[in-house]
């Protein structure tokens, strides 16, 4: 122990790759924003081999043609790296599709991942990483980018998936082992499939925009890239919060529904299917048809540990709420069409300025389709797998639940500490889990509380040097000052700054005022509604808040490095998403 913080290693971890040595909280942050548990490190790495996340990385990578297996170990994960407790990905493998693809380099890479973060080493090719082969490989992968009319795969593995959760089985009638049995044989069959087509889709949809930045910042024009990547239409995390949107107004036309919700979102679920009153009959009949189509969705959502709307939904409800408190004119269906029109006005007329060349002409058109293919894809390709995982959640919660009542787990979702082989091995001896399930709680949530590095190369550092993210000491922005960020969604906006870190608890958060937050998954999609703006600690242009508040029409400023800790809650602020600057213009 040092300063109550246990130092010893975390029970998954990982060994950094000898040659591709630089890696990064980047992208990752968003998706394992918390230590990764024992099961989920399944994902990176099993014992003797590499886990279905790996493996999707490595399988996308020989798909484009960045990479042959020769040049990957066979049972070490490369791409993924757990260290110190805490997710990272392999920034040198990703810079390599940059140094290898035509017409890129790795600075597109960094780009796109890391924005304006400091400490970044320069990129320095190594023997053998030139590869013309290979780079012709990818151009021809590039050249279907920009043709292809659809992803009839993606829409195939959503079918699947859909399929999964229309037939899932009635879980009180399996055994337990059967509960764990059902969820490894569905992970096994379909993981590496959804989740090599989601890495896959994910580094394609980069290239449209690049073509399409390059082409507007050629013309004079930088400020209409974001406007020509927003209101793309069918982005999957953006869906919810239009569900949700109709469901707030069906709560703010009824008295009896607002008194209900005036009472606070904890334990409002239970209150609303206890009543007999038609309205709230009515809206338990909806919001069953909300949850059963995107229930799988919440914070933290790949860890099969976590809640999501299915299974605990009072944290929608929680969003519902601040959206039924919204005017009539916040609907994003508004805000969408309105970025859609906008869209199409200006890729004419950057078309028509690039008209005398057929070349450019050519690609910026083929890059506009593209993007409108590609980019709501790369959220198809993640819903794909999130519904996969969280039907492997819903049987593991039965088995939790049964777990508990018999004294052996300390939590329902104590599963979650257990690696698969721990599982199997608490299904034929139960004894002595308990207490051990009790410490690696208490040992995850400590390093939790650990402020982990943005980035390293080689080596992390021991945990012991990690702070604890309550010492870290910062000063608030001062009246005047500016906190520069990245542009995210174009638009400017003034409002109330509240510091949200937590999506189970938005109560803070009024219609108007700009929410302020560490970072984004698809359980803080629906708070993009009522906020005026969104400005997010980290981020870069392919990240979840970037995606989704353009296509809600939100503006955005994300990679704001430390937001959360400098501006004071309740300060009035403006908000750039064309600049990406964050001022301060009244203090609370």
């Amino acid at each position: 122990m040092l300063g109550g913080i246990m130092t010893e290693q975390w029970i998954v971890e990982t060994t950094p790759h000898e040659k591709f040595n630089f890696y990064t909280r980047a992208n990752i942050g968003e998706v394992f924003p918390d230590p990764v548990s024992p099961m989920s490190f399944t994902w990176f790495e099993t014992d003797g081999g590499l886990g279905g996340a790996e493996i999707g990385f490595r399988e996308a990578y020989y798909r484009i043609g960045v990479m042959t297996p020769d040049e990957l170990p066979p049972n070490d994960a490369v791409f993924l790296g757990v260290s110190n407790g805490y997710g990272y990905l392999n920034a040198s493998a990703l810079r390599l599709l940059g140094h290898r693809a035509p017409g890129m380099t790795y600075k597109d890479i960094d780009d796109s991942f890391f924005g304006d973060a400091p400490g970044v080493p320069d990129f320095n090719p190594a023997p053998g990483d030139d590869r013309p082969e290979l780079t012709a490989k990818i151009g021809e992968t590039f050249g279907w980018v920009l043709t292809t009319p659809d992803l009839p795969r993606v829409l195939d593995f959503e079918k699947q998936m859909n399929d999964l959760r229309q037939n899932r089985p009635d879980f009180s009638s399996f055994s337990d082992r059967e509960l764990v049995d059902f969820t490894w044989e569905i992970m096994d069959a379909h993981f590496a499939d959804l989740f090599t087509e989601h890495i896959y889709i994910s580094f394609l949809a980069t290239l449209p925009i690049g073509i399409i930045t390059g082409v507007c910042t050629a013309v004079g024009k930088p400020e209409a890239i974001l406007k020509l990547l927003s209101g793309l239409g069918d982005v999957e995390s953006a869906a919810p919060s239009m569900e949700m949107w109709t469901l707030g107004r069906s709560v703010a036309a009824s008295d009896t529904l607002n008194t209900m919700f005036d009472g606070g979102s904890t334990g409002l679920d239970a209150k609303l299917r206890a009543s007999e009153d038609p309205d709230a009959v009515a809206f338990v009949s909806a919001f069953d048809g909300f949850l059963k189509t995107y229930g799988a969705r919440g914070p933290n959502e790949w860890e099969a540990g976590s809640p999501t709307w299915e299974t605990a939904p009072d944290l929608a409800l929680a969003a519902i709420d601040r959206m039924r408190l919204s005017p009539d004119d916040s609907a994003p269906q508004l805000r969408n069409a309105a970025a859609a029109e906008e869209r199409a006005a200006l890729g004419a007329e950057i078309a028509a300025m690039v008209e005398g060349d057929p070349e450019t002409h050519g690609q910026f058109m083929a890059a506009l389709n593209s993007a409108t293919v590609f980019m709501p894809g790369r959220e198809r390709t993640k819903t794909n797998a999130i519904k996969l995982v969280h039907e492997a959640r819903v049987a593991l919660q039965e088995w939790g639940r049964r777990a508990v009542a018999a004294g052996n787990f300390p939590q329902v979702n104590s599963y979650n500490l257990l690696t698969k082989e721990e599982q199997f091995a608490f299904l034929d001896d139960p004894s002595g889990f308990h207490d051990k399930l009790v410490r690696r709680g208490e040992h995850m949530a400590e390093i939790g509380a650990l402020q982990e590095k943005f980035l390293f190369v080689s080596d992390p550092g021991p945990m012991s040097d990690m702070a604890n993210r309550a010492d870290v000491v910062t000063v608030d922005l001062a009246q005047g000052e500016t906190l520069q960020g990245m542009p995210g969604c174009p638009g400017s906006a003034r409002g109330r700054a509240r510091v949200i870190t937590d999506s189970f608890n938005p109560d803070a958060l009024a219609p108007g005022d700009i929410l302020v937050a560490p970072f984004t998954d698809p359980s803080w999609t629906p708070l993009f509604v009522p906020a005026a703006a969104v400005v997010v600690d980290v981020g870069a242009p392919l990240s979840h808040a970037i995606i989704v508040s353009r296509e809600l029409g939100i503006p955005c400023v994300v990679s704001a490095t430390d937001a959360t800790r400098i501006i004071p809650d309740g300060a009035l602020i403006e908000v750039s998403g064309d600049t990406g600057a964050v001022t301060i213009l009244e203090l609370p």
